[in-house]
């Protein structure tokens, strides 16, 4: 059994156990299911520079603990002083050390888009996403088949939320639907066997139509990086685990904004 498929069925397991402690009434009673999302997809979608989500994330199936000291709300906080298009919220336990929590508490304060970043299987866990605060919601291709990718975007859709497609491979591009999905990951991580190549981006961007708006996913850690990242069709970057490991997080950050800046 590879990671993705452990994950999977740890997630039946969480599904299953939120349906019978919650019912969708108590989804649509929270004070943020009626609310406007904070657009995603304009947020990240600008011209002048490379847009940056920036991820609020604790640990990693591959890198453990990453961050000892952690504060998720601090984190956003700074991330959203300091200029980031959109704050992704990792709120897978089991593998993550993520909490749904965090996300509603990092949405009580939130001034930029939030990207609830977990293993979405299931429509119950979109009503979850929203209740508590997110602005979208990842779905990743390689757990999910193309009806499941068309039902969960539409669950997504009538909840009010965007939805960013994760694809790692030129495989799963037939699974798609590139007039629904606007906005498509890219990850340089295989998540089997958790190598990055930066190259993912430019060997899947061809092909993808002009129109989708593209985010660079793992592997980014420097200007060299975001260089080549600009030379290709993306139009924003997912940085995580580099801002989080960063001995200053601030002054990281803040370096990536200028690098991000396409030349005059």
């Amino acid at each position: 059994m590879n990671i993705l498929e452990e994950i999977k069925e740890v997630k039946k397991e969480e599904v299953k156990k939120l349906k019978s402690e919650f019912t969708h009434s108590r989804f649509t009673d929270s004070k943020f299911y009626e609310m406007s999302r904070i657009d995603f997809a304009e947020a990240i979608n600008i011209h002048d520079r490379l847009s940056i989500i920036a991820e609020v994330k604790k640990a990693s199936p591959s890198k453990g603990i990453i961050l000892e000291n952690f504060n998720h709300l601090n984190i956003a906080e700074s991330y959203m002083n300091k200029g980031a298009n959109a704050v992704s919220v990792l709120t897978d336990f089991v593998f993550f050390k993520g909490e749904i929590n965090y996300l509603n508490e990092i949405a009580e304060h939130k001034t930029i888009p939030l990207l609830r970043k977990d293993f979405i299987i299931d429509e119950y866990q979109i009503f979850e996403a929203k209740a508590n605060g997110a602005d979208a919601i990842l779905l990743i291709s390689e757990m999910l088949s193309a009806n499941q990718i068309n039902e969960l975007t539409s669950a997504a859709y009538e909840t009010d939320l965007d939805v960013l497609l994760e694809l790692h491979s030129v495989e799963q591009i037939e699974k798609i639907d590139f007039s629904r999905n606007k906005i498509i990951g890219i990850n340089n991580r295989d998540l089997k066997t958790f190598d990055v190549n930066l190259n993912t981006v430019n060997k899947i961007a061809e092909h993808i139509p002009t129109e989708n708006i593209l985010v660079a996913e793992s592997g980014i850690k420097n200007k060299k990086d975001i260089d080549f990242i600009k030379s290709t069709r993306a139009n924003a970057i997912l940085v995580g685990e580099h801002f989080m490991a960063s001995r200053n997080m601030d002054e990281e950050l803040t370096k990536f904004i200028e690098w991000c800046k396409y030349e005059n």
